[in-house]
C-alpha cells in the first residue's frame, strides 16, 4: 500500500507569489530511505526539497534533510528559511517563538524568527565563519567558462575565489549588470573550471556591485549543473560567503555590512532578495546571518509505494 506524505510549497526570499525560489517541504519524512528523498527531490524538480524529521542532535529542534534533484546538500538558505516558514505554518514552531534550530549536515543551524501579529514575518540563518580559497588565476579561462569576454572578468580588478560558510562556491565578481546577464554557461568549461579549483566548489555564483535596485547591494546569478541545478533563482548557502567576499574586498565597509541585499534570479522571471548581515569585529568577520521572507503558494499530497 502507498504511503502519504504532506508538503507544502513555499517561494523563498520574496514577499510575493510566483517570485523568489521555489521549495517544497515534507513536513514529516519518516519512513523514507535516503534514495526515496533523493527520487522524490528529482520529482519536484525545484532547486531543492528538504525532509524534516526528529531530532538526532542535542541542542537541535529537528533534523533536516536537503536535497537537490542531483544530490544531498549538507546545509541551503533558502530550504532553511522556506522550511522555518512551514513549520510555523504547521505549528511545529510555536507562535512568539523566537529561536529555532535545525539539526544539518554541517551540524546544528540555529534560526532567528520574526513575528508579525500571529504569522512568521522573517527568518534569520546563522552560517559558519567564511574560509577563503587562493584566488583562481587566468581570469580568461574563467570568462571562457561564461561565454564572457575576458575584460569582463578581469576589468573588476578582483580575485576569482572559492569561498565557504559551510558549502563552498566560486565567486566570479563581473564589472557590470549587463555582464552578469549575459552569462551563459559552457558546461564543460565551467566543470574543468570548479575541478581545478581548490576546496571542491559546488557552483559559479556571478555578481555585480551595479545592483540596478534601490534596494540591493549587488546583483547576482548562481550555476550548478552538477547539482542538477542549471540557474537558481536565490541561494542563501552562497549568500552568506558572498557577504564575507564584500567585506573582506572592501566592496562594503564595515558600517553597512549588517544591511546587504544579493538581488538574484531576475534574469529567470523570478526576482528575490536575499538579506545578508555580516558581523565585523576589529575588522575580523565575526558571524555571518542570511535571511528573508516566504510566501505559501500551495500544499499536496505524495504517494510512495
Amino acid at each position: 500500500m502507498a504511503r502519504s506524505y504532506r508538503y507544502l510549497h513555499y517561494d523563498v526570499f520574496t514577499d510575493h507569489l510566483f517570485g523568489g525560489n521555489q521549495l517544497a517541504v515534507f513536513l514529516d519524512g519518516r519512513g523514507l530511505s535516503t534514495d526515496a528523498m533523493q527520487a522524490i527531490a528529482k520529482e519536484m524538480n525545484f532547486s531543492e526539497t528538504t525532509f524534516v524529521l526528529p531530532a538526532e542532535q542535542p541542542g537541535t529542534d529537528v533534523r533536516l534533510r536537503i536535497f537537490t534533484p542531483g544530490e544531498e546538500m549538507p546545509m541551503a538558505g533558502h530550504p532553511t528559511i522556506g522550511t522555518t516558514f512551514a513549520l510555523a505554518r504547521a505549528g511545529v514552531i510555536e507562535r512568539g517563538r523566537q529561536q529555532f534550530v535545525f539539526g544539518c549536515g554541517i551540524g546544528p543551524v540555529p534560526v532567528a524568527i520574526t513575528w508579525k501579529g500571529d504569522d512568521l514575518s522573517f527568518a534569520w540563518m546563522t552560517q559558519l565563519l567564511p574560509t577563503f580559497g587562493d584566488a583562481v588565476p587566468d581570469p580568461a579561462r574563467t570568462a571562457a567558462a561564461l561565454s564572457l569576454s575576458p575584460a569582463a572578468v578581469a576589468g573588476t580588478g578582483l580575485p576569482v575565489q572559492v569561498v565557504s560558510c559551510g558549502v563552498p562556491f566560486l565567486f566570479v565578481p563581473l564589472t557590470t549588470r549587463s555582464a552578469v546577464d549575459n552569462v551563459v554557461v559552457n558546461t564543460g568549461l565551467l566543470e574543468e573550471l570548479l575541478a581545478a579549483a581548490q576546496s571542491g566548489p559546488h557552483g559559479v555564483f556571478v555578481f555585480s556591485a551595479e545592483p540596478g535596485d534601490a534596494r540591493a547591494t549587488v546583483y547576482s546569478r548562481m550555476f550548478a549543473p552538477e547539482l542538477g541545478v542549471m540557474e537558481d533563482p536565490a541561494t542563501g548557502a552562497a549568500s552568506g560567503p558572498l557577504g564575507c567576499y564584500l567585506v573582506r574586498h572592501k566592496i562594503v565597509q564595515p558600517e553597512k555590512a549588517e544591511a546587504m541585499i544579493s538581488l538574484q534570479g531576475v534574469k529567470m522571471g523570478r526576482p528575490s532578495h536575499v538579506h545578508i548581515s555580516i558581523g565585523v569585529d576589529n575588522g575580523e568577520i565575526a558571524s555571518v546571518r542570511v535571511g528573508g521572507e516566504a510566501v505559501l503558494a500551495g500544499e499536496a499530497t505524495l504517494y510512495v509505494s
